[in-house]
């Protein structure tokens, strides 16, 4: 059976924790159909802003909404060993109830960066790492014994006994992949792909390419395979002011991707027609002026072929049809800019009845 198409925010745990829960219980109320918080980490101080944990944060705001599907998108096994994201997957699971809770595993290249992994990597590749986290995961999760000697990661415990108190439900599985191989594997062993900020309709019909030859060579059917993509956006009334919040969040992710994650960064551009030189100025500016001036480095120009959610409720309908069509069934818009619950209010009120 196909996905059903749906609309959530992905949001970053870089803010406060009242202001996320309160994003999130906006987003509630406005009719979104997900709210997903995205691990970021310490590079994000030189922004001013803090990394916080996801999965502390999220238990939480399960608990502070009734409705809305809440997503980890995405935390990384590099962090936590899987058997102790399968431990805090139950509190999610026991904090949101049956079917709300979406769990989004990546490698997390910036993350590897900072531990020192970087480009080099390790002598058990991602791919590795990826595939024996979702084993354990998943098998803890069904409650099946676990005797697991893989080669990133080791796991041995009993299986869980019939009368133990677990709360019901399967957990959809997701990765967060950019590169072929770990969007091909998506295909093969999960329920579904995330693809990164800075994701075009262009990038969205390679990368479902990818995880539909995964899903055809493991014997499953492509069709029931959620296909979510990051999208920076922000909305007004006012066509060009309303376009501003997008600007300096592409702002901030270009750069990113200039200074910390290239290698898996290139089909993103190429695919969105840009090249390192084209945004090279946008990192430069950040590094000697911060975001803010980063954002004035983001031509109209460069905006355009980021392929944003931002400016009119007319124009956020087209943005969303386009993104659609070329085959995602799960938009994370990622909202920036001013008074982010009012852009929230206003894409429940003018945008989101146009798809339901």
């Amino acid at each position: 059976m196909a996905v059903p198409f749906q609309i959530g925010v992905l949001q970053l745990s870089m803010e406060p924790l009242d202001e996320t829960v309160q994003m999130a219980q906006a987003c509630e109320q406005a009719g979104f159909d997900t709210f997903w918080l995205a691990e970021a980490y310490h590079w994000w101080r030189k922004h001013s802003m803090e990394a916080r944990s996801s999965t502390a944060i999220t238990a939480v705001i399960a608990r502070e909404t009734s409705r809305i599907g809440i997503g980890w998108g995405i935390i990384s096994p590099y962090t936590r060993h899987p058997a102790q994201i399968a431990m805090e997957a139950r509190v999610l699971q026991e904090a949101a109830g049956p079917g709300r809770f979406l769990l989004g595993l990546g490698a997390s290249k910036i993350f590897m960066k900072h531990i020192g992994e970087g480009e080099k990597g390790r002598k058990v590749g991602p791919a590795t790492v990826m595939r024996e986290a979702v084993e354990i995961i998943r098998a803890t999760l069904e409650g099946d014994e676990v005797r697991y000697e893989g080669r990133a990661f080791s796991a041995d415990y009993p299986a869980l006994r019939s009368d133990s108190h677990v709360p019901p439900g399967k957990v959809p599985i997701y990765f967060g992949a950019t590169g072929p191989i770990l969007q091909r594997m998506s295909g093969a062993i999960t329920d579904g792909l995330l693809t990164a900020s800075i994701t075009t309709p262009g990038f969205v019909e390679y990368s479902r390419a990818a995880m539909e030859e995964g899903a055809r060579k493991a014997g499953r059917d492509p069709s029931e395979l959620d296909l979510g993509s990051v999208i920076v956006g922000s909305i007004g009334r006012d066509a060009r002011n309303a376009k501003e919040g997008a600007r300096e969040m592409a702002a901030m992710y270009l750069a990113n991707k200039v200074q910390n994650i290239r290698g898996s960064a290139d089909v993103i551009l190429e695919k969105a027609g840009l090249t390192f030189e084209e945004i090279s100025p946008i990192a430069e500016a950040m590094d000697s002026a911060g975001r803010k001036a980063a954002a004035q480095a983001v031509s109209d120009q460069v905006l355009e072929k980021v392929c944003p959610i931002a400016g009119t409720p007319d124009e956020c309908i087209a943005r969303i049809q386009d993104f659609r069509k070329a085959g995602c069934t799960h938009i994370l818009l990622e909202l920036w800019g001013d008074d982010r619950l009012e852009q929230a209010k206003l894409f429940g009120e003018a945008v989101l009845p146009a798809f339901r």
